[in-house]
């Protein structure tokens, strides 16, 4: 991006900005090649590929993946829709999700878009209050989707819904405490946000600011203030909420992330025709796939690009027991799930970055014209 472009932001924004730049998304295809050509390496048999049939059984349920995939993005749309009340249109909503999406995807699966998603809302003219409202409270809808939803599945299938080998409680294993953990880590931070929306902001924003009072957590006090005052007005106008309104943001919430892993189902039932298509079976898988997210949902890789496709085979080894499928099956998932945001989000992001500066343009001459006048 041009320095006078970045010249037209405050140093804030300039971040934000560089953290959505096209260029970014080299270092997430560079880990997803090096990824895929090292199980390619290692795993990929020309002549088991060869035995792949292509039958109208695959090209229907790859099919079903890409509907699913449609589906699930025009369920994060929803939502934006309604955290907004209607400010925006739906048309709005399906490109600010583009961007949205292309930020988690060249961010560490960790850190996510939320900083970005501040940005983008606030250059789209909508108030402090519902741009607060919007990126907080996804972060507690995001979480809670997990949070409720685990020990449900963890009733039905138990230990193994973790990886193959966790047979019991007691085999649990390097891979089961790190599931605990996770999970352990997204259920506190997600309290957190829950305690500050809904229960008492005043007092988390306190609590923010004293943390800073640590000698390495000084330089954030400034980022603790500012967080802790968008809780306040993120906790007012939500509590003048209806629930309606929460009903509905939580429903395609729920919609999106259960999209985001049945493209997955759909996709091994494209190529793995002698697991049977039962109910029970597919949502013990299901229940894996959601499991296997929490356990990379802390990759250090943007996107988790290449640590998702490495560990792919390991998750689902009892589901997808060819290494030469297993390869086949993570690639065309992450080109249709993860690879297909980049390409959208470097189409997206620059008509829309010269947009914001076409009416930051406007705004300058018509307050010049308008001294002018004086």
């Amino acid at each position: 991006m041009k320095h006078d472009t970045l010249e037209q932001f405050d140093e804030e924004q300039q971040e934000a900005l560089k953290s959505i730049r096209v260029s970014r998304i080299v270092l997430p295809v560079l880990l997803g090649i090096v990824a895929v050509g090292y199980l390619l390496r290692r795993q990929f048999d020309p002549h088991e590929f060869a035995k792949i049939d292509w039958t109208a059984h695959t090209l229907f349920w790859i099919l079903a993946c890409v509907l699913i995939l449609v589906t699930r993005h025009l369920a994060y749309a929803t939502r934006l829709h309604i955290l907004s009340e209607g400010e925006f249109s739906w048309r709005k909503c399906i490109e600010l999700i583009f961007i949205w999406e292309f930020s988690s995807a060249v961010s560490p699966t960790a850190v996510g878009g939320s900083a970005v998603a501040f940005f983008v809302l606030a250059q789209e003219k909508l108030s402090t209050a519902k741009t607060a409202t919007i990126v907080l409270y996804t972060i507690v809808l995001d979480s809670f989707f997990f949070i409720g939803s685990l020990p449900v599945l963890f009733l039905f299938f138990g230990t193994k819904m973790i990886r193959p080998e966790v047979k019991t409680i007691d085999d649990i294993g390097a891979w089961g405490f790190y599931f605990l953990f996770a999970y352990s880590l997204m259920a506190v931070y997600s309290s957190i946000f829950y305690y500050g929306l809904f229960i008492n902001p005043e007092q988390m924003k306190r609590v923010l600011v004293g943390f800073t009072r640590i000698g390495f957590l000084k330089r954030y006090r400034r980022k603790s203030v500012q967080l802790g005052n968008e809780m306040i007005l993120a906790s007012t106008h939500l509590k003048q909420q209806n629930w309606r309104f929460h009903l509905g943001a939580f429903l395609s919430t729920a919609t999106a992330w259960s999209c985001r892993f049945l493209l997955l189902n759909c996709l091994i039932i494209a190529f793995i025709t002698a697991l049977p298509v039962a109910f029970w079976t597919q949502f013990e898988l299901y229940a894996r796939l959601e499991t296997m997210f929490v356990i990379i949902a802390f990759s250090p890789t943007p996107g988790g690009a290449g640590f998702v496709e490495i560990l792919f085979g390991g998750f689902l080894s009892d589901y997808v027991i060819n290494p030469t499928y297993a390869t086949l099956i993570s690639t065309i998932w992450r080109l249709l799930s993860y690879y297909t945001y980049l390409l959208a989000g470097a189409i997206v992001i620059p008509n829309w970055i010269r947009k914001v500066l076409n009416e930051r343009r406007l705004h300058r001459q018509e307050v010049a014209e308008g001294l002018a006048s004086q």
